[in-house]
């Protein structure tokens, strides 16, 4: 057990690369953390660690170290989770991570946390490309299949994409009626948190007709932010339809060119293959699949 308490230390160390953020998940003093990895590495005879005032990192043979030590925490907790299947409700800590997407993903969670409340949920909201591996995430949420060899995914559903702009703003300016209009019109643009690039508007346009070059009134990494300057009368966007849902059957906002645009976006929940499926898991999976309202 000594030796599993030092396999658990060691993984915390390395996932958040900080004696003082392990010691803080485990319950344990920095210090302690500390000794653990030093009385490991003294029983394995290497150093698994490169340490510095500024960093901790990995060294080579601390890499091969974690990728096993995983499996066996994954082990150890198919285990437990096999004895206390018997034993009640699913609980126990889920970390997940989800787009920035709140008006989505929030009522799905509080949901969930309604129907399992011995689950404690620990969710990152963020656009960028996490590892699910390396950050020793439970499962994401994210657009986009997967093509990974070590992860599992389920579709969770697809919806348009649309381009939208407010009757204020559209009765100012004019309606757009054909894509190279919009060179005149404030365009509300969203950016890739990973590339930094700007996302295009798939428009489908004839051989000869060239893509027009957007000028960017707004950028923006997260869309929930252009779907609400629309609504201010701030210009066009393009954004998922479920984003505004309410906003189109209220008339609040307005599809334009809809007949130059064809194109969906399609969410995901992905998780590890070599994890085992644990209640919690299980039935975060299941929820999500029947409740996010995409």
């Amino acid at each position: 057990m000594d030796s599993l308490s030092g396999i658990s230390m060691f993984v915390q160390v390395a996932e958040t690369r900080s004696f003082t953020q392990a010691g803080r998940l485990l319950g344990v003093s920095s210090s302690a953390v500390g000794k653990s990895i030093a009385r490991t590495e003294d029983r394995l005879g290497v150093r698994l660690f490169h340490r510095s005032t500024r960093s901790i990192t990995l060294t080579a043979e601390g890499a091969l170290f974690l990728e096993r030590c995983r499996r066996i925490l994954d082990e150890v907790e198919a285990a437990e989770t096999e004895l206390s299947d018997a034993a009640g409700s699913p609980r126990g800590r889920l970390r997940i991570s989800t787009p920035q997407l709140s008006g989505l993903i929030m009522p799905a969670l509080d949901g969930f946390m309604a129907q399992y409340p011995d689950i404690e949920l620990d969710v990152d909201l963020s656009d960028r490309m996490v590892d699910i591996i390396e950050e020793g995430f439970d499962a994401v949420i994210r657009t986009g299949e997967q093509h990974d060899s070590r992860l599992v995914s389920r579709r969770l559903g697809s919806c348009a994409q649309v381009l939208v702009a407010s009757p204020g703003y559209l009765a100012r300016h004019g309606v757009p009626a054909h894509p190279s209009d919009l060179v005149r019109h404030a365009c509300l643009l969203h950016k890739f948190p990973a590339t930094g690039k700007l996302e295009r508007w798939p428009f489908r346009l004839g051989d000869s007709e060239a893509e027009p070059e957007l000028p960017p009134s707004f950028v923006s990494n997260t869309i929930e932010v252009l779907g609400f300057l629309a609504l201010q009368d701030k210009g066009l966007t393009f954004v998922p339809a479920f984003l505004v849902r309410d906003a189109l059957e209220s008339g609040a906002l307005q599809i334009v060119l809809g007949d130059y645009i064809d194109q969906t976006v399609t969410f995901w929940i992905v998780w590890p293959s070599s994890r085992y499926p644990a209640p919690k898991l299980r039935v975060f999976i299941d929820y999500v699949s029947q409740n996010l309202r995409i």
